[in-house]
């Protein structure tokens, strides 16, 4: 590190991106790609602020699989994330308000200046449902709580 030169040092962090862009993963196959279970549910972290070895890094992109009918855990969270839903159908609650989905269909969150509260349900008993989330990866800018908060409100029942 140049020290005491913090323009000789945004230079090297160039070149530090360069480098990444140039030998960094460009496909992340989903079949290498662990399941975890956490306060959320199961999911499946394609990109994550933590996942350096991705040739991009400015969106986070995960996938949840909730169970036949089961729900997700409960968040807060500044909003501003989309989700299509890739197999299944149920709804869900935005700051308590339902909203139903099917296969193929897009979620849109809103920003909200206070946040939103977000609860995915599975409405097939029999079936797990997989919705897909991208979000940009606001988080190496304006930190974790990206302004209103990130609280895990409930954890999911898994």
């Amino acid at each position: 590190m140049s020290e005491g030169n913090r323009l000789e040092r945004l230079f090297e962090i160039r070149d530090e991106q360069r480098a990444l862009r140039r030998s960094g993963r460009l496909i992340a196959r989903g079949d290498e790609i662990p399941w975890e279970q956490n306060r959320q549910g199961k999911q499946k972290w394609y990109m994550h602020p933590d996942m350096r070895e991705n040739a991009l890094n400015s969106l986070m992109f995960y996938v949840q699989e909730l169970p036949p009918g089961g729900r997700s855990g409960k968040q807060r969270s500044q909003g501003g994330h989309v989700a299509i839903v890739w197999e299944g159908t149920g709804y869900t609650l935005v700051d308590g308000v339902r909203h139903d989905w099917e296969k193929h269909d897009v979620l849109n969150f809103p920003i909200r200046t206070s946040g939103i509260v977000l609860q995915h349900v599975n409405g097939d008993p029999n079936k797990p449902a997989l919705l897909a989330f991208v979000e940009p990866n606001t988080s190496d800018a304006l930190g974790i709580d990206r302004g209103c908060g990130f609280e895990q409100i409930e954890d999911a029942p898994e």
